[in-house]
């Protein structure tokens, strides 16, 4: 059996640079916390709580020390309470989230109703809604586009980690519906291309397996673009999840992971694969 893994598997640019952020500060500062989980894995979050990095549901929890703001970013009034309380902390927010944030706040004070195509419940949106004031929505795609309000200019953003697809069809929808439409293209580059060489190493093999957290919002628009094209598309966190009859008359099998995923959970699952097949 060969085992195929995607070139671009694993950590993005943004996750491993809030985790060396995070990393940084621990050797600095007694005592470090994220609100929230800094990256959406499991494995990962554990290994920086292990090395002196808590994650934290509620700024109350904070017992001193230094906060570090997670890859996702958090929502403005969040921000406004770190500032008010006086509280220490370092900014690991994304670029690419950062650079969104930033046309949905020019967008607001332009007059634009703005819509946001992502998952209304992800971190990442919650902090975008956040700066566009009232006149704001977050829709998953197309199909939720009758929910939108009949405007003259509309502005459209999108979720760093969502598919240029999805962005699309979500704009020629709008096109019919207002008078004016500004688009920013916020999807992030690493994501475009790990999406675009994970669905052609599907279409490649005869079994997909996608490496992740199943909290990781790219992860599992991953496995579900795979799994459109390979229906034999698993989507596992750590390797003692895969199960031997997946591979069971098998020959090519292609692996790839979400931007949150470690190598050293990738590298495990390879490893696991290969023995299944031995």
């Amino acid at each position: 059996m060969e085992v195929y893994v995607a070139r671009k598997a694993g950590f993005c640019f943004g996750v491993k640079r809030a985790i060396n952020l995070a990393q940084d500060t621990a050797k600095e500062a007694n005592g470090v916390y994220t609100l929230g989980p800094l990256i959406h894995n499991p494995q990962a979050v554990e290994e920086l709580r292990q090395s002196g990095i808590e994650s934290i549901g509620s700024l109350e929890e904070m017992d001193g020390g230094r906060l570090v703001i997670r890859s996702h970013g958090i929502t403005l009034s969040e921000m406004e309470e770190i500032k008010r309380r006086g509280i220490d902390f370092v900014d690991a927010t994304c670029p690419f989230v950062r650079k969104a944030q930033e046309h949905v706040r020019r967008l607001a004070e332009e007059g634009y109703f703005i819509v946001i195509v992502g998952d209304r419940d992800h971190p990442e949106v919650k902090g975008l809604v956040s700066y566009g004031g009232d006149d704001v929505v977050a829709i998953k795609g197309v199909e939720e586009i009758e929910a939108i309000p009949r405007k003259n200019r509309v502005g459209v953003v999108a979720q760093t980690t969502q598919t240029i697809d999805t962005l699309k069809r979500v704009v020629e929808a709008l096109l019919p519906r207002v008078s004016e439409l500004r688009i920013y293209n916020t999807i992030c580059n690493a994501t475009s291309e790990r999406q675009r060489e994970s669905l052609e190493l599907a279409r490649k093999v005869d079994c997909m397996v996608v490496v992740g957290g199943y909290n990781s919002a790219n992860t599992n628009r991953l496995a579900s673009m795979c799994r459109a094209i390979q229906p034999r598309t698993y989507h596992v966190e750590v390797a003692g999840e895969l199960r031997p009859e997946w591979f069971q008359g098998i020959r090519r099998v292609g692996v790839t992971a979400g931007a949150s995923t470690p190598q050293w959970i990738i590298d495990e699952v390879v490893e696991r694969i290969k023995g299944m097949g031995s």
